[in-house]
């Protein structure tokens, strides 16, 4: 049989049948090994969608081409690919993707006043088990849930990640304009959390009476930042200017979308 076609040239032909011969395993493990770390799929969906960390849930709805290719990438990643990155690629690989899959989660719902709408009555919606990164993990489907807590939580000691992990909530750290990369992990970390912790509605420190206004991220993930410093006031003294005995008060989170308005 033929592949050739009026107009076709050898080349072309040539590539075709290379495609169709090639098992889809194959095809997934090499797009797996070609992995852009530079993630421009998602660059791209933020560069348009994001605004001062806010999120056009609607336009990607839209248009959500560049999110589904993206997630493509990310799912075609198999254990033995992933295990010959950096450190730091890792992390930025699973920041993405629980960024990503965030999104995607919100936009397959649209509109949504809060994310906790999408759970159910005995379930929590960061463990519903809707992503499908079954390269990864055995050929299971996981949850929000797994990637912070089972992977970026148990695997690396990198309290940071609680600044560029975003639940498509208010109270979360705003949503960065751009990906996480292996190659500039550290400063966009620190970044994310001079952001974070110098945003007064959502961390504050009150000098007269040396309260320390936080986040409740600070209070469910507290052993984390104890870990790395000794003591959550501590920790916050390193992006922002308080006294390590202040007292601290955790504000109430804000779950309402970080949609546009």
């Amino acid at each position: 049989m033929s592949l050739r076609y009026p107009g076709m040239s050898r080349s072309v032909a040539f590539l075709a049948m290379l495609t169709l011969a090639t098992p889809p395993a194959a095809a997934g493990a090499a797009q797996a090994r070609q992995f852009d770390h530079s993630h421009p799929l998602w660059d791209k969906v933020l560069k348009e969608h994001v605004k001062d960390g806010r999120v056009d849930y609607a336009a990607i709805q839209k248009h959500p081409s560049a999110l589904k290719a993206y997630l493509s990438a990310l799912e075609a990643v198999d254990r033995a690919t992933y295990e010959s990155w950096s450190e730091e690629r890792k992390i930025a690989f699973w920041l993405n993707a629980y960024n990503a899959y965030t999104v995607k989660l919100i936009v397959d719902h649209y509109p949504v006043n809060s994310i906790k709408d999408l759970g159910g009555w005995f379930s929590s919606v960061f463990n519903k088990e809707f992503i499908p990164l079954k390269r990864l993990r055995d050929g299971r489907t996981i949850s929000l849930n797994d990637i912070e807590h089972e992977t970026l939580r148990k695997d690396f000691s990198e309290p940071r990640i609680h600044f560029a992990l975003v639940c498509a909530s208010k109270g979360c750290p705003p949503l960065r304009g751009e990906p996480y990369v292996g190659e500039r992990l550290d400063q966009q970390l620190d970044e994310q959390a001079k952001v974070f912790l110098n945003d007064r509605e959502r961390n504050r420190y009150d000098a007269k009476t040396k309260t320390l206004y936080l986040s409740k991220i600070f209070d469910w993930f507290s052993e984390d930042f104890e870990k790395k410093a000794g003591s959550v006031a501590k920790y916050v003294s390193r992006f922002l200017k308080t006294s390590e005995d202040a007292r601290i008060r955790f504000l109430d989170y804000d779950w309402s979308l970080n949609g546009t308005e």
